[in-house]
């Protein structure tokens, strides 16, 4: 098939997003600005004590395939619904975005995994998430033409959750690396790596991974130090290219020497911070798929995210392309 940008695997999930007050996530012992994994009964029981929400196909992977597609690259993603309302909902959604999606749906329980995101007064999100069908994603959903395809494949930490993923994503990996590729992974979550920080090294060490994306905490929590310097000094050590996001500080961007800092991007207000770090990585990835300087690829993923935390919603409401080109960062 024709070559791709980038091919995203992750948890396909149906985000479920609303506004509440700090005291709601007190009153219902939810972690504040935290993944949560939830079984079945209680995403029912937070879901009827939501408040009005928006619904939309989501999962940290999935928005960076939208956002690739939004900047005008060719994305694909590998994700794992259920034949079910919810799936159709996913799968019509991040299509319709864009992106190439052929993973084929589960028959049967358990249902298309969803999210229920709590976004505070001060744009913080907090995640509640019944995994469902996403545990079902195996070896037999890659397609292994699409990665051979893409100049890099991106998978999310979170999946390390489901434990056939895991075998997937190595899959994925040799194929890529057959075919003169390379393979990228966002640590998605400081408790996620706290699950999973020797596997996670393992696969940095062994080049299982070449480009590792990863927030401050994430960062320092992967190597256990109280110092960013530290942990970004470990980082470039570990792997071939990482990107450590700072939040209002912009990002740093390591690779074997070379190093580069760039600045957030300006906001007139702080709405939602869900898929900050998801949109980061496809103005990143997109620009480095594209030949870009390390120093034009942050800035592309400073842009993308900057736009999204001044929205509701994880996924492009205008086009990337379009702002790229606004803000000199992309040919008309």
């Amino acid at each position: 098939m024709a070559e791709l940008d980038v091919l995203c695997i992750g948890n396909a999930i149906v985000d479920i997003i609303a506004r509440c007050e700090d005291r709601f996530l007190i009153d219902n012992d939810i972690t504040k600005a935290a993944m949560n994994l939830i079984d079945a009964e209680r995403a029912e029981l937070l879901y009827s004590r939501m408040g009005p929400a928006i619904e939309a196909s989501g999962g940290s992977a999935g928005n960076t395939a939208a956002g690739i597609a939004s900047f005008g690259g060719r994305s694909a993603y590998f994700g794992k619904v259920a034949r079910d309302q919810l799936g159709t909902i996913y799968e019509h959604d991040i299509t319709a975005q864009g992106v190439i999606f052929k993973t084929e749906p589960l028959d049967g329980p358990p249902p298309t995994a969803r999210s229920m995101i709590f976004v505070t007064p001060d744009g913080e999100r907090s995640m509640n998430t019944y995994l469902g069908a996403c545990v079902e994603l195996g070896p037999e959903d890659v397609d292994a033409d699409i990665v051979a395809a893409a100049r890099v494949t991106y998978f999310e930490g979170y999946l390390w959750d489901p434990p056939r993923a895991k075998e997937a994503i190595r899959t994925c990996a040799r194929i890529a690396h057959e075919n003169g590729r390379e393979v990228s992974m966002t640590l998605s979550d400081p408790f996620c790596v706290d699950r999973y920080r020797d596997e996670f090294l393992q696969l940095m060490r062994s080049g299982t991974v070449d480009i590792v994306f990863a927030n401050e905490h994430e960062a320092m929590s992967l190597y256990q130090t109280s110092s960013l310097e530290a942990a970004i000094d470990a980082m470039e050590a570990d792997c071939k290219l990482a990107i450590i996001t700072l939040g209002e500080r912009g990002s740093i961007v390591a690779r074997k020497g070379e190093r580069v800092q760039v600045c957030a991007i300006d906001i007139s207000e702080l709405v939602d911070t869900t898929g900050a770090g998801d949109l980061y990585a496809s103005g990143f990835l997109y620009g480095y798929t594209n030949d870009r300087s390390l120093e034009d690829c942050a800035k592309l993923g400073s842009l993308a995210a900057g736009l999204v935390i001044q929205q509701i919603g994880p996924r492009p409401h205008h086009s990337l392309k379009q702002q790229g080109i606004d803000a000199g960062l992309i040919s008309a």
